[in-house]
């Protein structure tokens, strides 16, 4: 009995002194650092999916059921990618 309380005890100390370690491992830090390769390669997909959503409503019912919103964005977004 008093080996096993020994023994926690010193598992208790150990995980005082590593708690930062330990906490890292199991909670990463949530900051990520972005680059500016990483930044332009994000709007670039959200470009792109939002020109595919478009593209997907011309497929199904035709170019006449596009707002004229969306007629706009397309053309910007598609003088984006040239």
């Amino acid at each position: 009995m008093n080996t096993i309380l020994i023994i926690l005890a010193v598992a208790v100390i150990l995980i005082y002194f590593f708690r930062k370690d330990l906490k890292h491992k199991f909670v990463p830090n949530k900051e990520k650092y972005v680059t500016i390769d990483d930044q332009f390669n994000t709007e670039k997909k959200e470009r792109e999916n939002e020109i595919d959503k478009i593209l997907s409503k011309i497929g199904k019912n035709g170019l006449k059921d596009l707002s004229t919103e969306e007629r706009k964005r397309l053309d910007e977004l598609s003088k984006k990618i040239k």
